[in-house]
C-alpha cells in the first residue's frame, strides 16, 4: 500500500471508530446499477468536490443541479465520491442525486469496514466501490456476497494484474480498471487496455480515469469496456449535459 492510500485508510479507521452499524432494507430495484450498464457505451458521470491529484474541482457542489444535467445528457448512472476529508464528499449526496436524476448511484469511498457497506446501502447506494488494493480475494468475495444479499452491486476496482487476480478470485461481476497510478497519479489508458483482455466474458468492464473525449471512449470500447466512469472532465464544463452527449456521440 502506498503512502497516499495508507494515509487515507488510517484516517478512515479513525473516523469509523465509533460509527454505527445500520441494517439497510433490501433494494426495491435489485442490481439497478449493473442492469443500467448492459448494452455497452454507457457513461457513469461522477460528482466530486475535490481530489488530492486535481485539488478543488467544484467547491460545495450543487448536487441536484449536476445530477439533473447528467441525466439530461444521457448518463446511465451517477458516481458519488463520499470520502469527506480528502475528497470533500458526503454520503448525503447519494439520495439527493438519485431523487433528482432517477438514475442508479454508485458510492465511491475507501471501504475498509462492513459498516461502510451497510451505511452506503442505507444511504441509498445501488452500487459500492471496493478497492482490490485493500482486500484479498476472500475478503472481496465476502463483501460482494453481503452487498448482493441486499440487491446492491459491487464495483471492484483494480490497477494492475495482481489486483485483477484478487477481483477474479473474489468472483466480482463488475470490474473497474483505473488507469491512474495511485503512487504517481499518472494516467495511462494503456493500463486499461492491457487488463481488459484478462477480464472474462460476461463480466461488466468499467474504465475509470483519464477519459476526456469521445476518442478516449472509442479507444476503450474497442478494448472491450462496457461503461466509462468520467468525473473531472465533465465537472469542469459549463454545459454538463452537452458534455455527456459529446462523449457518447
Amino acid at each position: 500500500m502506498n503512502d497516499f492510500l495508507a494515509t487515507i485508510v488510517a484516517r478512515t479507521r479513525e473516523r469509523l471508530r465509533d460509527a454505527p452499524s445500520p441494517r439497510p432494507a433490501p433494494a426495491r430495484d435489485r442490481f439497478a446499477f449493473s442492469r443500467a450498464l448492459r448494452g455497452g457505451g454507457k457513461i457513469i458521470a461522477e460528482i466530486k468536490s475535490a481530489s488530492p491529484s486535481a485539488g478543488s474541482i467544484v467547491p460545495n457542489p450543487d448536487v441536484e443541479a449536476i445530477a439533473a444535467e447528467y441525466a439530461r445528457g444521457g448518463a446511465a448512472a451517477i458516481s458519488i465520491v463520499t470520502e469527506p476529508e480528502f475528497f470533500h464528499g458526503s454520503p448525503e449526496w447519494i439520495a439527493r442525486a438519485a431523487v433528482v436524476s432517477g438514475l442508479p448511484v454508485l458510492m465511491k469511498d475507501f471501504v475498509i469496514d462492513e459498516r461502510q457497506l451497510l451505511s452506503g446501502m442505507a444511504a441509498g447506494a445501488n452500487a459500492i466501490l471496493l478497492l482490490a488494493s485493500l482486500r484479498d480475494g476472500d475478503q472481496i468475495r465476502d463483501a460482494v456476497a453481503l452487498l448482493e444479499e441486499f440487491g446492491c452491486d459491487a464495483l471492484v476496482e483494480v490497477h494492475d494484474e495482481r489486483e485483477l487476480d484478487r477481483a477474479l478470485e473474489g468472483e466480482a461481476r463488475v470490474i473497474g480498471v483505473n488507469s491512474r497510478d495511485l503512487r504517481t497519479f499518472r494516467v495511462d489508458l494503456a493500463t486499461a487496455e492491457a487488463l481488459a483482455s484478462r477480464i472474462p466474458a460476461g463480466t461488466l468492464k468499467v474504465a475509470e480515469s483519464g477519459i476526456k473525449t469521445h476518442a478516449d471512449i472509442a479507444r476503450l470500447r474497442d478494448a472491450g469496456f462496457d461503461a466509462f466512469l468520467v468525473g473531472e472532465s465533465l465537472l469542469r464544463q459549463n454545459d454538463r449535459a452537452a458534455a455527456v452527449r459529446a462523449l457518447m456521440e
